[in-house]
C-alpha cells in the first residue's frame, strides 16, 4: 500500500504589524554591532562557534533575507537574522 503526501498551498496576508511583534528580538546592549557567528551561538541556534561557522559556510543563513556567507559579517540593529526556520530581529 502506498501511501501519498498532498500538499495544499496556503496564502494569508501578512500583518506586518503583528510581525514585529511577535518576531524575537536580540539586544546588542550597547555594542555597535555584533558578528554573525556570535549571534548563532549566542541565541542557541548552533553549540559552538564552529558549527555556527560551518553553518554560514553552507548558505544556511540569511541576513534581511539574502543569503549570508561572511562569517564576520558584522550584524546591526534592525538587522533580521534567519536560520533553520528561526528569526531574531536585532536591536540597540
Amino acid at each position: 500500500m502506498l501511501l501519498k503526501r498532498q500538499r495544499t498551498a496556503k496564502t494569508s496576508l501578512i500583518d506586518y504589524k503583528t510581525l514585529e511583534t511577535t518576531m524575537d528580538t536580540m539586544s546588542l546592549e550597547g555594542r555597535p554591532y555584533i558578528e554573525l557567528h556570535s549571534l548563532l551561538k549566542l541565541e542557541g541556534w548552533c553549540e559552538t562557534g564552529g558549527v555556527a561557522k560551518q553553518a554560514i559556510a553552507a548558505a544556511m543563513v540569511s541576513v534581511d533575507g539574502r543569503v549570508e556567507l561572511r562569517k564576520g559579517c558584522k550584524i546591526r540593529a534592525g538587522s533580521i537574522v534567519s536560520f533553520n526556520g528561526r528569526e531574531v530581529r536585532v536591536v540597540e
